[in-house]
């Protein structure tokens, strides 16, 4: 009788095989920067409603994970939801713009109210941080980065506060102003804010006047505002 070699280990079967499931928190973030990058690049116009087969189809998912995206860009300002209609992308009027206006003098105001007897070296490092990011996205000309960097200088003095309830409403108007924002630079060829658009900003936020500091806040939100209320109204008129 012949002896048999040494026995060679036996190939797992197709059902041995363990595959790892791709997480829903994934198919969540695919379908968010999705749908946001169309929004922000107008493909997706204001005022547009979602339709939820539509969509489920074109990113191949199921309507658990797209909704859980949508209600992630509500949060984020980019859409809203209106009752016995649906869920559609934001669309603001120059009223609006006001609102949302007057709101951040009244909430970045409180944040460096906050904040103001708190800040030490490493608030003022960082803060120059972010402006050395808005200035190198803008002299790329990536002004979808400068954008991003604009509201992160911005959003800065919300993040030190540590107060949770202002950060939340921080949230919600910071989409809704990257939007604006992303239509206005594209409809008159721009490709960021102005470079020295926040040296009188940044020398107030790291300076020792607190009103001044509540004075710049008022002008450079009037400054914005004045801008944003130019471009709806040329918009409106076309």
């Amino acid at each position: 009788m012949l002896l048999s070699g040494p026995k060679r280990a036996q190939a797992p079967t197709a059902a041995a095989v363990k595959v790892a499931r791709v997480p829903k928190s994934t198919f969540r973030a695919h379908i968010v920067e999705g749908l946001r990058e169309a929004i922000l690049s107008g493909d997706i116009a204001p005022g547009t409603p979602l339709v939820e087969t539509s969509l489920a189809e074109q990113f191949g998912v199921s309507r658990g994970p797209l909704r859980e995206a949508i209600r992630q860009l509500i949060d984020e300002g980019l859409l809203v939801t209106i009752p016995y209609t649906g869920t559609n992308v934001v669309e603001l009027s120059v009223e609006d713009i006001r609102e949302i206006y007057s709101m951040r003098v009244a909430l970045e105001t409180f944040a460096f109210e906050q904040v103001w007897d708190r800040r030490g070296a490493a608030f003022r490092r960082e803060l120059l941080r972010r402006q050395d990011v808005l200035t190198a996205s803008i002299d790329a000309g990536d002004d979808r980065t400068s954008i991003l960097a604009e509201l992160d200088l911005h959003g800065f003095v919300y993040e030190a506060t540590g107060h949770r309830i202002l950060q939340h409403n921080w949230a919600s108007l910071r989409g809704r102003l990257q939007l604006y924002w992303a239509a206005h630079h594209r409809a008159h060829g721009m490709r960021g804010p102005r470079r020295d658009g926040h040296d009188s900003y940044i020398a107030a936020a790291t300076g020792d006047d607190l009103d001044a500091m509540r004075t710049e806040i008022r002008q450079h939100m009037m400054r914005g505002a004045m801008q944003t209320e130019t471009f709806l109204r040329d918009r409106d008129a076309g």
